[in-house]
C-alpha cells in the first residue's frame, strides 16, 4: 500500500511539474524563438481565416530574411513580414485544423497556442509512464524514471511549450506504442484501433509515417509467437491497412491533384521551395567527409539535450560547461547499465531482482529507434540538418532504455536498500531545477531583442 502511495505521488509530482515548467516555458521564450515556430503559427493561422488547406508555394521560403530575422533575435521592426514565412504548408493538416480553433477562441495569441502544445505534451508524458509500466509492471521506478525523462529533458520541454505540430505527432507515436504493447500482452486490442492511430498520424506529420511499419510488425510478431493460421495474419494486415490507408488516403489523393503525381507527400514542392538550404554535399565538399560526421555527431547529441532559439544558442560555457558533460555521462551510464541489465545477477537480493524487457517488445522499441534514426540519416543525406529534436518521435524507447540502465547501477550499488528504489525517478526529476535555471538565466536573457 505504502509502495502505491508514492508511486501516485511522485506520478502526480512529475505531472504538476510538466505543467508549471511547461506554462513557464510557453509564456516567458521570447515570440517565436523556437524552430519554424512563425512557419507553423502561419499554417494555423491561414486553416483559421481561409480553411483548409493552404499549399506550398515559391516565396514561402525567404532565406534571406529568415536570417535578419534570426540574427537580430526578431526585432519588432523586422517583423513586418513575418506573416509571408509559410514553408511548412506541405505538412499534413490534422494538428493544424485543432490549433485553428484555439486561435479564433484567442483572437490568434501565441501563447494560447503554445499553451495547446504544453497541453498534448502532458499526454506525452503520462503515455510514457503507461508504456513503461506496461512493459516492466515490477519496476515503477523505471517507469517514473522515464516519466520525468520525457518531462524534463530541456529540448524537449522547449518544444512542447512551442507552436509546432510535434506535441499531437508525439501523442500519436505513444497511443500505438501502448496499443501495441497491449496487443504484444495478448490483451483485446481490436486492429481497427491500431490502423485508426496510425491513420490519423499519417494526417498530421510525414517523420511519423514509420507507425505504417511499426504496426504490421508487432501483428507478425505476435501471429508468430501464437502460431495462429496465415489466413488469421493476412485479414489483421489487411483490416489495419484498409483503414490506415483510407485516413492517409484523403491526404495524398489531396496532393497529388494539387502538387502533380507521384508527390504524393508533397515532399518535392517543399524541397523546391526551400532549394538554398544548406545541402550536405556541399559541407562535405568545403570541410571533408570526417568533418563533416564529427560536427553532425557533436551537434546532435547537444541539440537532443538542449539547444536553444534557432540552433543559436548551445550550452557549451553555461555552469561551467557541465551541463552537456553531465548529460554526456548521463547517457553513458544508462547504456552501459542497460547491457549489463541483460546478464543475471549473482545477487539474490530482491532489490536487484529485475525483470527483462519481453523479446517481443524489446523488437518493437528497437524497431521504432532505428526507423527514426534512418529517416533522420536520410534526411541528412540532402540537407544539413543537425538537430537532436528530429528524434524525438523515439523518445519514449530512448527514455526507457537510460532509466532502465540508470535504475541498474541504482540497484547494484544500493541494493541492501529496498525503499531507495525511488532514487531513480527522484534523481531524474531534480532536471525541473535545470529547466527553471536555463529558461530565467539562458533563454529569455540569450534570446530577447
Amino acid at each position: 500500500m505504502a509502495r502505491i502511495s508514492i508511486e501516485k505521488t511522485l506520478f502526480a509530482l512529475i505531472l504538476l511539474g510538466y505543467f508549471c515548467a511547461g506554462a513557464l516555458y510557453a509564456i516567458y521564450t521570447p515570440a517565436w524563438q523556437a524552430p519554424d515556430e512563425p512557419a507553423h503559427f502561419n499554417y494555423v493561422r491561414q486553416v483559421a481565416q481561409d480553411g483548409c488547406c493552404p499549399r506550398i508555394e515559391p516565396g514561402d521560403w525567404q532565406s534571406d530574411y529568415l536570417a535578419r530575422l534570426t540574427s537580430t533575435r526578431f526585432a519588432p521592426k523586422h517583423l513586418d513580414q513575418l506573416d509571408t514565412i509559410q514553408y511548412e504548408d506541405h505538412h499534413p493538416p490534422l494538428f493544424y485544423l485543432l490549433a485553428s480553433l484555439v486561435f479564433k477562441l484567442s483572437a490568434g495569441d501565441l501563447i494560447a497556442l503554445r499553451l495547446l502544445s504544453v497541453v498534448l505534451g502532458a499526454a506525452v508524458v503520462a503515455l510514457s509512464y503507461l508504456i513503461s509500466r506496461r512493459i516492466l509492471p515490477a519496476q515503477p521506478q523505471i517507469a517514473l524514471g522515464a516519466m520525468a525523462l520525457v518531462a524534463f529533458l530541456p529540448q524537449h520541454l522547449s518544444m512542447m511549450a512551442s507552436v509546432n505540430n510535434d506535441a499531437l505527432a508525439e501523442v500519436l507515436v505513444a497511443l500505438a506504442l501502448l496499443w501495441l504493447v497491449r496487443y504484444l500482452h495478448s490483451e483485446n486490442v481490436p486492429i481497427w484501433q491500431l490502423g485508426l492511430i496510425t491513420g490519423m498520424a499519417l494526417l498530421t506529420k510525414i517523420t511519423i509515417s514509420f507507425l505504417a511499419l511499426v504496426a504490421p510488425l508487432a501483428i507478425w510478431l505476435k501471429w508468430r509467437r501464437d502460431s495462429d493460421s496465415t489466413r488469421a495474419l493476412l485479414r489483421q494486415l489487411a483490416i489495419f491497412a484498409l483503414i490506415a490507408s483510407l485516413l492517409g488516403g484523403f491526404w495524398w489523393l489531396r496532393n497529388i491533384a494539387v502538387y502533380g503525381f507521384p508527390d504524393f507527400l508533397g515532399l518535392g514542392a517543399h524541397d523546391a521551395v526551400v532549394a538554398d538550404q544548406p545541402r550536405t554535399s556541399e559541407y562535405v565538399a568545403q570541410h571533408g567527409f570526417a568533418t563533416y560526421i564529427s560536427q553532425m555527431t557533436s551537434t546532435t547529441f547537444k541539440s537532443f539535450w538542449g539547444q536553444f532559439g534557432w540552433m543559436a544558442l548551445p550550452l557549451d560555457g553555461i555552469l561551467g560547461g557541465w551541463i552537456y558533460r553531465g548529460f554526456t555521462l548521463l547517457t553513458l551510464a544508462g547504456l552501459i547499465g542497460a547491457l549489463h541489465s541483460s546478464r543475471p545477477s549473482r545477487r539474490p537480493d530482491p532489490p536487484l531482482a529485475r525483470s527483462r524487457i519481453p523479446r517481443p517488445v524489446y523488437i518493437l522499441m528497437l524497431t521504432t529507434l532505428l526507423l527514426v534514426v534512418a529517416q533522420f540519416l536520410y534526411y541528412n543525406i540532402e540537407f544539413q540538418q543537425w538537430q537532436g529534436r528530429y528524434l524525438f518521435p523515439a523518445l519514449i524507447p530512448i527514455s526507457l532504455t537510460l532509466v532502465y540502465g540508470l535504475d541498474y547501477w541504482r540497484a547494484r550499488l544500493l541494493w541492501r536498500w529496498g525503499w531507495l528504489r525511488w532514487l531513480t525517478p527522484l534523481a531524474l526529476i531534480s532536471l525541473v531545477a535545470l529547466d527553471i535555471y536555463l529558461l530565467f538565466r539562458v533563454i529569455v536573457p540569450g534570446l530577447s531583442p
